[in-house]
C-alpha cells in the first residue's frame, strides 16, 4: 500500500520497491519531497518535516519515517 501511494504521489513509472535509493528516482525533488509530507499527514498521521527527509536514503527510509512511533 505504500508503496503504490508513493508511486502514485511521485507520478512515476518506475516499478518502486524498498530498497531503490532516493537519487535514483528522477521524481524525488522538492516537489516529491512537498507530495510526500503531505501524504504522510494525510495518510499517516504524521508530522514530516524536510530535515527528515535529508537523511533518507532509500524508499524504506521513508516508509520508517510514516511507520515510526512517536
Amino acid at each position: 500500500m505504500f508503496l503504490e501511494k508513493l508511486t502514485e504521489i511521485l507520478d512515476t513509472q518506475l516499478n518502486l520497491d524498498m530498497d531503490i535509493n532516493l537519487g535514483n528516482i528522477e521524481e524525488w525533488d522538492s516537489l516529491g519531497m512537498v507530495s510526500f509530507i503531505a501524504m504522510a499527514d494525510v495518510e499517516y498521521g504524521k508530522k514530516v518535516i524536510f530535515s527528515d527527509l535529508k537523511n533518507a536514503q532509500t524508499v524504506r527510509d521513508l516508509y520508517m519515517l510514516v511507520k515510526s512511533e512517536g
